[in-house]
């Protein structure tokens, strides 16, 4: 009776919880007293799962030596894979069978993907848990792939087709099929017309997310039927299209719309706004009318009347900023992130901001002419709950400027003022001494100095700082940064000439989240540099051309240790050559895009990297020890390359049934023609002729 009340008792336990798998890795032997129970044995998958995303943060690579541990292990990671990133378009059938629980196809390695290929790999009942599928960088497929994605995918939800600039109506009315579509992307379709367009509308009426960016054969029609079927639209791009005033009433009826995008749309003017009524939805609240170059600060001003809950509006490069218009933005009180990019002040605008616009989180006055001390001071002396603050290239601001934001704004998060050159050194360390939550700061081409940095490191939030062509910085003022900024992830120092491995030895022991490395023309950085970067395992883009004594022994260093290495810029390294490459085939399985120009590689190393499958970007201009014959060996092993820099010259050396066959696999080639140029100019040099163009 015990044994069957135990029975009874555990087939209960299975009952109420069916989905709690459990791993074994390995018969379990006749349990004793003494014998000790495998940890991984009584572990949920519920909990295994979190494990095995811990470890995919750290190396994705990671989960496949997991899976290789054993059955269990191989069947546990298959249910844990949610998002399969094939690098082939032949793997696709094969990838969805050993992953069935995959949600996400995600197709951005996968250059050119046929119909045939689609077709075959969604057939089954592998593909029925997708939601999500990506192929906005594929090509390749056309309106029959479309049709079997639409159909064998009956739960898709997000469908990114982007980039598709051959796909039109045939496609749509297929992609129309895909009735519980919440998010689409039907950006660059340049043939679509109203007609593709209408079936979506009528299709996909459960639509939330909608880009038409770049759709430059629809019309008002198109956009009219739009609005009134898929009435549930949060998000609406129609950036570039050639909509009209004739398309605006509807649109901003929409109920639910939330974001609204209509950058470069020429068509629209003043009396897109005039013509709005009462009835308009009062959902939006973020309005994007950048280079909307045909409305002015009176349409502006009529727009705002109907949107009282806006967030945040974006009029870069659109119109002059007038006091009037401003003052017309206290009918949003709620208004948190203002964009005047490129924006012309007249007098008393930016004064006007500070006054009407004190909700404010964020504000950009990048590249903004008419900006002054007097009015940005007064700006920000009345924006006490501003984060985030842009005013890169605002030449003629000073220490006073400086002096108002950093007494104003002490919760700065994010201070981007690039090309300042009229705040000196020491007005910068005021930086560091008032704004200490910033986690964002951008003081390229500026003033600063080690004394400066000191100060910075005060800013122990900060996760990016860029102070490249700061020509006063030197070892001593990185010492800081490394001791007190352990959360940095970015860092960029492009020509800071005046740095050498000191400095970047102590930015890499202290920063041991770096993601991303900016050391280009810093000429004094040997290997000793790359060697303690090696230790940042979160390392994915390194950027170090122009220094000339490096070597392949500190990039091998950093192929073995950086295994998240994506990015790589080593163009006028000369003392890189073949033995670097080699070893980035070896260990650098993530690098996407790769830069050898003037490097000395030869044909042995250029072959080397196709064993990097998922290399798609090569820019190989100058490369002295290339031929042609190892080049178009190189194109054919290479198979998933997608865009490839070459110089003009190898242009009548490759011939064109081979090119032609490299473009079929959906590789674009550019071809340069740039003089053979080795010489490094020193980077007080190069900023004085940077300076003088300027003038000019």
């Amino acid at each position: 009776m015990a044994a069957a009340a135990s029975h009874h008792h555990q087939q209960q336990q299975q009952h109420r919880h069916p989905k709690r798998r459990r791993l074994a890795l390995s018969p379990s032997p006749t349990p004793t007293p003494a014998a000790a129970v495998p940890p991984l044995d009584s572990l949920a998958d519920e909990l295994l799962f979190l494990v095995l995303d811990r470890v995919a943060q750290a190396d994705p690579r990671a989960l496949k030596s997991f899976a290789l541990a054993s059955r269990a292990c191989h069947a546990a990671e298959s249910r844990h894979r949610r998002t399969l990133r094939p690098l082939r378009a032949d793997l696709l059938p094969a990838a969805l069978a050993r992953y069935p629980s995959a949600t996400r196809l995600d197709l951005s390695l996968c250059a050119r993907v046929p119909d045939a290929a689609l077709a075959s790999a969604v057939s089954g009942s592998s593909s029925s848990a997708l939601r999500a599928v990506d192929l906005s960088r594929s090509r390749g497929f056309g309106a029959a792939g479309v049709a079997a994605l639409a159909a064998s995918c009956r739960g898709l939800a997000d469908l990114d087709l982007s980039n598709g600039v051959h796909l039109g109506d045939a496609a749509a009315a297929e992609v129309a099929r895909a009735r519980g579509l919440r998010r689409l992307s039907l950006a660059r379709w340049k043939p679509l017309t109203d007609m593709g367009l209408g079936c979506v509308a009528v299709g996909c009426t459960e639509l939330r997310e909608l880009s038409l960016k770049w759709c430059l054969g629809l019309s008002d029609l198109g956009i009219q039927l739009l609005a009134l079927k898929c009435r549930k639209l949060t998000s609406l791009d129609l950036s570039y299209t050639m909509i009209t005033k004739d398309s605006f009433p509807p649109i901003m009826k929409l109920p639910n719309l939330q974001e609204l995008t209509l950058v470069g749309c020429i068509g629209i003017d003043d009396d897109a706004f005039g013509s709005l009524g009462e009835e308009c939805s009062k959902s939006l609240q973020v309005l994007d009318l950048s280079q909307c170059q045909n409305i002015t600060d009176v349409g502006v001003s009529s727009i705002l009347k109907s949107v009282p809950n806006l967030l945040e509006l974006d009029l870069s490069y659109c119109c002059p900023v007038t006091p009037c218009m401003v003052r017309s933005f206290q009918k949003i009180p709620k208004l948190q992130t203002l964009k005047l990019e490129g924006c012309k002040f007249m007098a008393y605008a930016l004064k006007a901001i500070g006054t009407s616009c004190v909700s404010l989180r964020e504000l950009s006055l990048s590249k903004c002419s008419g900006v002054t001390d007097t009015e940005l001071s007064f700006a920000v002396s009345r924006l006490k709950n501003l984060l985030k603050l842009d005013i890169t290239c605002c030449r003629n601001i000073t220490d006073v400027s400086l002096a108002a934001i950093t007494s104003s704004c002490s919760s700065l998060i994010s201070l981007k003022m690039e090309s300042c050159s009229h705040v000196s050194s020491g007005a910068l360390q005021l930086i560091g001494k008032h704004c200490s939550h910033l986690e964002e700061l951008d003081l390229t081409d500026s003033d600063l100095d080690d004394e400066g940095l000191k100060a910075l490191s005060r800013c122990s939030k900060l996760s990016s700082l860029k102070v490249g062509i700061c020509l006063k910085i030197s070892d001593e003022g990185l010492t800081h940064i490394g001791r007190s900024c352990p959360k940095l992830r970015e860092i960029d120092l492009y020509r800071c000439g005046g740095l050498s491995d000191d400095g970047i030895i102590q930015i890499a022991q202290g920063c041991p989240k770096l993601e991303s490395m900016n050391l280009s023309y810093c000429t004094e950085i040997t290997d000793r540099s790359l060697i303690s970067l090696s230790k940042c395992t979160k390392l994915n883009t390194l950027e170090i051309r122009g220094c000339p004594m490096i070597t392949s022994t500190g990039l091998s260093e950093i192929a073995m240790g950086c295994r998240l290495l994506s990015k790589l810029d080593i163009k006028k390294c000369f003392e890189i050559n073949d033995a670097g490459m080699l070893y980035l085939s070896q260990f650098s399985h993530s690098l996407r895009q790769i830069n050898l120009s003037y490097c000395s590689v030869t044909d042995i190393g250029l072959l080397s990297l196709s064993g990097i499958s998922g290399l798609q970007n090569m820019t190989i201009v100058h490369l002295a020890g290339m031929t042609p014959n190892g080049l178009m060996a190189t194109l054919m092993v290479c198979g998933g390359l997608t865009k490839v820099k070459l110089h003009e010259a190898f242009k009548s050396m490759v011939p064109p049934h081979m090119i032609k066959n490299v473009q079929a696999r959906g590789c674009v080639f550019q071809w340069i023609d740039k003089p053979f140029k080795v010489e490094v100019e020193p980077c007080d040099v190069w900023k004085q002729q940077s300076q003088d163009v300027l003038v000019r």
